[in-house]
């Protein structure tokens, strides 16, 4: 295997980089939807959450081997391609889960989110490629109208027993970022290897939680729904098409891009009715806009 070391401008032909970078977006958008199905699946632990989830994720990819049965081959990979796609998704996640347990879910989501701007400075540093100051500021209004809008709605109070959970946090941003960078590294590993990745990380959750927690089994039609449109959806599709965009769009836009997470998140939750806000998903917006706005700028400059 050679690792894809291609610049930014030349990493897929004309046609494919747009495509790419959509693909990309459309897993922001399907993430967006990933807390108010959460919340319909009950009181299911964690880990076990994962390790269902990520089992429908795995079918996803499996169910087209049905048309395809070639991309069966794509799982023999060699093993730092393994490393990187099943320490990407179990690492972060376990790293996450932890960061819940450990901090208040508020600030441990707002240190989580440094991924996003940690992706677009790592963008600047790949072969190539340069970093602007015009896209830090950029990737830091951004983390500003994520950081607003966690605020208004859960508040955040430092606590220093919760210091703990705040570096589970951060290796959680850290891991997901070079997750994402690696990937892109990676681009002659066809999207297909994602469903071994899925699935040895459902193994492991449910070794997890066997370990750590106690079994809750769904209770009734309406949470078995919520569980399988995760997996089908922000814990499966979702890592397809973020792989996909990893390796052949705009690693950059995509970064900036991922800021409008927790914002289109917020929205369905208040579209459900689970939340109340209003001038401060606004002003989130806004600030996250502006971001996207000085990226667009630093790549035309």
């Amino acid at each position: 295997m050679t690792q894809h070391s291609q610049s930014e401008d030349q990493a897929a032909p004309k046609l494919t980089k747009p495509f790419a970078t959509f693909a990309g977006f459309g897993a922001i958008a399907l993430w967006s939807s990933l807390a108010l199905l959460t919340t319909l699946t009950g009181k299911i632990p964690p880990f076990q959450l994962a390790a269902m989830t990520f089992l429908v994720g795995s079918l996803v990819g499996m169910s087209t081997w049905l048309v395809r049965p070639q991309a069966i081959k794509t799982l023999i990979q060699p093993w730092p391609v393994w490393l990187v796609g099943v320490g990407g998704l179990y690492g972060y996640h376990a790293l996450y889960f932890a960061a819940l347990q450990l901090a208040p879910p508020a600030e441990a989501g707002l240190v989580n989110y440094l991924w996003p701007l940690l992706i677009v400075i790592g963008s600047g540093l790949l072969p190539g490629q340069s970093l602007r100051l015009s896209s830090i500021v950029g990737g830091l209004l951004g983390f500003a109208g994520v950081a607003v809008l966690i605020f208004a709605r859960d508040g955040l109070a430092i606590e220093p027993a919760a210091i703990p959970g705040y570096f589970c946090a951060l290796a959680a941003a850290v891991v997901w970022a070079a997750y994402s960078l690696l990937s892109s590294r990676f681009g002659d590993v066809p999207t297909d290897a994602v469903t071994g990745f899925c699935f040895i990380t459902a193994v492991l959750a449910a070794l997890s939680h066997l370990l750590f927690e106690t079994t809750v089994w769904p209770q009734g039609g309406g949470e078995w729904i919520a569980i399988i449109g995760l997996g089908i959806g922000p814990v499966g599709a979702a890592f397809y098409l973020w792989d996909y965009g990893m390796k052949a769009g705009d690693i950059r836009v995509i970064g900036f891009a991922s800021y409008a997470t927790p914002v289109m998140s917020t929205m369905l939750l208040v579209l459900a009715g689970k939340a109340v806000l209003g001038w401060v998903l606004a002003l989130s917006c806004a600030l996250i806009a502006g971001g996207a706005m000085l990226a667009r700028l630093s790549k035309q400059n």
